[in-house]
């Protein structure tokens, strides 16, 4: 039975959210409150990704710290190899589940932004709430600290250096987002070239892991067998690992989700993709069930050469560990985790790539103050303000924890506030599938069941994190269990905050209104505008 289903009447026309619409060129006078600015937003042909590319961009994402990271919390949260096993899988097929949910939107609006456009379509009411809560959440827990503290710390472990965290992983950290953006904003063209031989790079690294693994199965490894595959569906505790109940295993599910996490780049891309219907359908797929082959098969090579207390206890260098198992201590093996290092900086620079676009989008539409900086492709022809706003929440993220297990807490944040906005796009496809004022026709539908599985996976990781530990230990990682949850919350309702102020407060005291303005550019491509237009004389 297949996942998805293909129809083929062509793509949904989204109902206008907008209070005008008007054709106008690609390069515009563009009013960003009320002062007007001539800005070029269009990409040439020779900038847009096609299959290729789009493949890269998403294994770019995907295949990043996770895998080589998350291992050692799944397992320390359930205490069986099976279970962890089976929730790699049942996480890759949520993955193809969201993929769907993201195609149908992707294909009937197909415009850069990814769940900001499905959001706006949607929740219509109150006017603009949905945007400003998305983009409060896209813009301070978009960063790429959990990728450049991993970057870091690999990075001292291939030289033989500390194993725990601390600031100097850190300060390795700040300066690999740093090269990452820095070569974004001055040569975008050799930044898209990069990632896309790191995408190969790390695709090899990991099928070096897999095949590593079976060599360590059939008994090539330098440390007794762990016996971890012995009666491997047993639950147990021990040293680091089991009795955390349904709160672990949310934690669990969230750092698979944070390892699968990427599968939605190419929509937040949209218009930077040669046939957007063509690439995605053949591109997603290929990506996602590739990783999520590799990522079963990197798990298996784990449990085949680390013992079950050092895999629990291990962090964020459960590869390091491996290769030191199978292949030694020497100066050639310690190179290895220097390869995972490098796979790490490949996916900083896919994440920087997508969220600096996004940023820009907030930026062009007029939504943020300083709208004008940050959707400007000045100097460079490139979104040099957008990348330096990721670049900054990056760094404060990034620092602003103390030393301990800062990763595992950078995740849960990273990650925990997704499970509600995709809970509400979720939501919303079950209700276009039922309602009937508008037609919804969509060049690809997704089968209900698969909507509703997706929807109660992220309504579970949304509220288990607020329910206490089963073993009582509230502060288990140096920090209450309850934080990331509600630092998530908080950061969504801060959007609301921003809304009221944006939309009620200050047009209430500076006499205008925000006006929402789609304009429709020579290509046919829809994009927003949001005006500040007097209401009363000043």
């Amino acid at each position: 039975m297949a996942l998805f289903d293909k129809s083929s009447s062509g793509e949904a026309a989204p109902k206008e959210l907008n209070d005008h619409v008007q054709k106008e060129p690609v390069q515009q006078d563009v009013e960003v409150g009320e002062i007007k600015e001539e800005n070029k937003y269009a990409y040439d042909d020779s900038r847009k990704l096609g299959i290729t590319g789009a493949v890269f961009l998403i294994l770019n994402k995907m295949i990043g710290t996770g895998i080589f990271s998350t291992p050692s919390s799944i397992f320390a949260a359930t205490g069986s190899v099976g279970v962890s096993l089976m929730l790699w899988v049942i996480g890759g097929f949520l993955t193809f589940c969201g993929l769907s949910v993201w195609l149908e939107f992707g294909l009937a609006i197909p415009r850069s932004g990814g769940e900001k456009n499905y959001l706006e379509h949607i929740y219509r009411h109150p006017k603009y709430l949905a945007t400003c809560v998305l983009a409060s959440q896209m813009i301070l827990l978009g960063f790429s600290s959990g990728n450049s503290l991993a970057f870091g710390r690999y990075i001292l472990y291939a030289a033989g250096n500390e194993l725990k965290d601390s600031y100097r992983a850190r300060g390795i950290g700040v300066a690999c987002v740093t090269f990452s953006v820095l070569l974004h904003s001055v040569a975008p063209k050799w930044g898209i070239r990069l990632f896309n031989v790191l995408g190969i790079f790390k695709v090899a690294v990991l099928v070096f892991i897999v095949f590593s693994g079976f060599a360590a199965l059939a008994g090539r490894r330098l440390v007794p067998d762990p016996h971890n595959f012995d009666n491997a569906f047993a639950i147990e505790s021990g040293e680091g690992y089991g009795g955390g109940g349904a709160y672990a295993y949310s934690n669990a599910l969230l750092n698979i989700v944070y390892s699968y996490k990427g599968w939605e780049n190419a929509n937040y891309v949209l218009s930077e993709i040669r046939d957007p219907r063509r690439t995605l359908t053949i591109a997603a797929p290929l990506a996602v069930g590739g990783v999520t082959i590799l990522y079963v098969l990197a798990n298996v090579a784990y449990f085949a050469a680390i013992p079950k207390s050092d895999l629990a206890t291990s962090e964020v260098i459960v590869a390091g560990l491996f290769f030191r198992n199978v292949f030694g201590d020497s100066a050639g093996a310690r190179s290895l985790p220097a390869f995972v290092a490098l796979s790490n900086l490949g996916n900083v620079l896919a994440v920087s790539f997508a969220h600096a676009r996004l940023n820009q989008e907030l930026g062009k539409e007029g939504l943020l103050p300083l709208s004008r900086l940050w959707g400007s492709n000045k100097p460079f022809n490139s979104p040099a303000a957008a990348l330096f706003l990721h670049w900054l929440v990056t760094i404060i993220v990034l620092l602003a924890p103390p030393p301990g297990p800062a990763y595992n807490f950078i995740v849960n944040l990273y990650t925990y506030p997704g499970a509600w906005i995709n809970s509400f796009v979720a939501a919303g496809l079950i209700y276009l599938h039922f309602q009937t004022k508008e037609p919804w026709n969509p060049a690809w539908r997704t089968w209900l069941p698969v909507i509703v599985i997706f929807l109660l996976m992220n309504a579970f990781l949304a509220i288990v994190p607020f329910i206490p530990p089963a073993d009582g230990d509230f502060w288990a990682d140096g920090y209450p269990y309850y934080v990331f949850p509600v630092v998530g919350v908080g950061v969504l309702i801060l959007g609301g905050i921003y809304w009221t102020l944006w939309t009620k407060f200050w047009p209430a005291v500076r006499g205008h209104k925000i006006v929402a303005e789609r304009i429709v550019d020579d290509e046919g491509v829809e994009v927003i505008r949001y005006r500040k237009v007097k209401t009363r004389v000043a």
